[in-house]
């Protein structure tokens, strides 16, 4: 498998370098013809074509321009080499009649039974040699070459019968990939995939590319190989060099990359002219790549197709739903891969949850239609080019059954599908102004670090507390916890990765939270934004570790000790692990020496080196906690506690003012000054217009002032057509509880 992975890192760089601009703005019901939930179809489909003729005709006239069917590869090709598409064959011809665009989106985890019994070693493997049988999922591994090449030659196939129609939009590739999909093995304890013989040697591949020699590789992981063949991937735990076990889940990663691309050129070679996408069950933000069910990275992802995306299920089956700052991060981070380094610019949401629903006994709150205009509106507002609601008649079957409708299973409208129909109205009257729509560039990023779960290998292990993988971590909430603090100022915030750092100096704040291990060349990369005029909030224990697991000598390491002004004397962690940082200066506005911040885990002793660093702030024993420092031309401020992720776990007013004067501190421009109520704004850059998104999160009408840092001429109502008073810079507004407003600056 050497060769693929060569090829993968060359296509990589080739394909970022090429711009895809969408034409069409999809906004989609999930149907895959009748009442079926995806991934099943019914049977006899000709036979149902006029029953679901008035679906789509339904689906159409409240405003729909787009359905996303669906097909698998046990249905499509249920002996090899037979290909069987009537589904979509109907559902196209239907779709050209009415006028409606097509998405086919492609289970390849449900496979047929003969791909097993020709390639009866292609079953998925744990780290304890236990063997995964298909039991309609999670099919079979695709690093077999023979799995490989079936799979190939089906989604080929599938592009030859669908390109013909010109009702067909595009795919939808992978939904929601994992190495596994769709399948829970219950009897195995936290089972790690794929360790079948298929995948341990593209892994010694893919370590051959890493490495120059066996010796080389014997110097980073602490062993002695005298062969390729004798390497395999790590299944322990030890107490020396984990440098093999970053290495494993670095290959898991990239891996799911490739896979991704090999679907993408395989459908490409074939129709050129149609998009294709994939989509996260959640964004990386919120998993973890411990996960032993293989867990993506979105900037690896964005790279392989046109439009890379997420689902978004704000209350999936949970009696709470997620909050507003909650989905802002879930959309702004998708937006940061999408518009990123390699990311060609805009994503879709896969998945828009629909209506309320269930796994097994447990049902969500209620979904409703203001809920969905919220969700809607706050994707567009970051850029999102394609929105697909799941799904338009309820699940009929499986642990799902009953939930995420937007209509009844008995066929009754409902008023959360004619609101997302008549959004969908306002973006097929506007497709150019939303198509061309781009995110206002942010001054502020935060630095997303995946590799900080690694610390300790596999001492860390994923603790999974949501239905789409999502984990609970201190990682995760110090990232989610700064994103937190700053939602409410109505600031622009980018998530940029560890190791797609570029050019930072368009920011003119980085927050780096949880910094425990960061990549050698990351650090070179933040000495530079420093000396060159940026301002760096860092964490405790600023590069622990590098890449590879290995200490610095000097904490912040990797050099950065220099940059920051201090050095770590002392370290410990907090009974309770609860500890305060008592501000001993006015340097940062909006705070006064004697305001106290919560931090979290960690007390680190931080001692300034040099004339140019002062103590910033004392933890309760008196010992130095935070140090700001000047570098080259610009700033720094290093924190010896965990502050974001203390802000996440509980509010604090006084850590509200710190995020808050950072951006003072930093000098960062505000886009919109809001006054009155508590309104979100969001605003989006298209051709010689802007477009300002207000939204109401809260339960009560409330009146606001918006006030314009840009100028402008006119303003006018995009939902309505309606021109609106534009003063001095000025908008008012009354918003209803779960209000939007879109307004064109022109």
């Amino acid at each position: 498998m050497v060769h693929r992975a060569a090829a993968f890192l060359v296509a990589c760089a080739a394909f970022a370098q090429t711009a895809y601009q969408a034409e069409f703005f999809p906004m989609a019901v999930w149907y895959g013809g009748g009442k079926a939930r995806a991934p099943m179809l019914e049977p006899d489909p000709r036979a149902k074509k006029d029953i679901w003729r008035k679906d789509l005709r339904q689906i159409k006239s409240l405003g729909y321009n787009t359905i996303r069917c669906w097909t698998d590869w046990a249905s499509g090709e249920p002996a090899e080499g037979r290909y069987t598409f009537d589904t979509v064959d109907v559902l196209l011809e239907l779709a050209e009649q009415e006028k409606l665009r097509l998405v086919i989106q492609v289970y390849m985890d449900a496979a047929p039974d003969w791909v097993g019994q020709k390639f009866p070693d292609a079953l998925y493997e744990t780290a304890g040699g236990e063997k995964m049988k298909s039991e309609s999922a999670p099919g079979y591994c695709v690093d077999h070459p023979g799995v490989l090449k079936a799979e190939t030659a089906f989604f080929t196939a599938l592009a030859e019968r669908a390109r013909r129609s010109p009702a067909f939009l595009g795919w939808d590739l992978w939904s929601e990939p994992h190495v596994i999909n769709w399948a829970t093995a219950n009897y195995l304890y936290r089972p790690e995939f794929c360790f079948c013989p298929s995948s341990v040697r593209r892994y010694r591949g893919w370590l051959q590319k890493k490495y120059p020699s066996v010796q080389g590789l014997n110097e980073a992981w602490y062993r002695r190989f005298t062969s390729w063949d004798q390497v395999e991937p790590g299944r322990l735990s030890t107490i020396l060099s984990y440098t093999d076990y970053i290495d494993w889940r670095t290959f898991i990663q990239q891996k799911l990359g490739e896979d991704l691309r090999a679907r993408y050129d395989a459908v490409k070679r074939v129709a050129p002219d149609r998009i294709a996408t994939s989509h996260a069950a959640i964004p990386s933000l919120f998993t973890s790549p411990h996960a032993g069910d293989g867990t993506p990275d979105d900037w690896i992802m964005v790279r392989q197709v046109d439009n890379y995306g997420t689902s978004m299920y704000p209350k999936h089956s949970m009696p709470v739903g997620r909050d507003p700052a909650w989905r802002g991060a879930l959309l702004d981070f998708e937006r940061s891969s999408a518009y990123g380094p390699g990311g060609r610019g805009g994503f879709w949401v896969g998945e828009l949850q629909g209506g309320f629903g269930t796994v097994a006994l447990n049902v969500s709150a209620t979904v409703t239609p203001e809920d969905l205009r919220i969700w809607t509106w706050s994707a567009v507002s970051r850029g999102a080019k394609g929105i697909n609601f799941y799904a338009w008649y309820p699940m009929n079957t499986g642990y799902e059954s009953g939930g995420y409708g937007l209509i009844q299973l008995d066929g009754t409208i409902t008023e959360r599908s004619r609101v997302a129909g008549g959004i969908a109205q306002v973006v097929e009257r506007n497709q150019k102004l939303f198509l061309n729509a781009r995110p206002v560039p942010a001054e502020v990023a935060i630095v997303f670090n995946p590799l900080a779960y690694m610390v300790g290998g596999r001492q860390r292990a994923a603790t999974t507390t949501g239905p789409q993988s999502e984990v609970g971590s201190i990682e995760r909430d110090s990232w989610l916890g700064a994103y937190r603090a700053l939602f409410p100022l109505n600031v622009p915030v980018d998530f940029v990765h560890v190791n797609e750092l570029g050019d930072l100096g368009r920011y003119k704040l980085v927050i780096f939270p949880y910094p425990l291990m960061i990549p050698e060349k990351a650090a070179a990369v933040l000495r530079a934004y420093v000396r060159d005029g940026g301002t760096l909030v860092s964490e405790a224990r600023l590069a622990w570790n590098n890449e590879r697991g290995r200490a610095s000598e000097t904490i912040p390491g990797l050099g950065l000790f220099e940059v920051t002004g201090c050095r770590e004397t002392a370290v410990q962690s907090v009974p309770g692990l609860k500890t305060e940082l008592q501000w001993a200066t006015d340097a940062i506005p909006g705070l006064k020496a004697g305001d106290r911040i919560p931090g979290r885990l960690y007390e680190e002793t931080l001692e300034p080196s040099g004339p140019q660093a002062q103590v910033a702030a004392r933890f309760p024993n008196g010992a130095p906690a935070a140090v700001i420092s000047t570098f080259g031309r610009g700033k720094t401020l290093t924190l010896g506690s965990y502050v974001a992720v203390a802000y996440e776990t509980e509010r604090n007013t006084a850590a509200e003012r710190f995020f808050a004067g950072l951006l003072d501190w930093a000098g960062v421009a505000r886009p919109v000054t809001v006054t009155g109520g508590p309104v979100e704004v969001r605003m989006t850059q298209s051709g010689g217009s802007r477009l300002l998104f207000a939204f109401n999160h809260g339960e009560k009408e409330t009146g606001a002032t918006i006030e314009i840092a840009a100028p402008a001429k006119s303003a006018t109502d995009v939902t309505t057509g309606k021109p609106v008073t534009f003063v001095s810079g000025k908008l008012e507004t009354r918003l209803a509880p779960g209000g939007v407003w879109v307004v064109r600056l022109d």
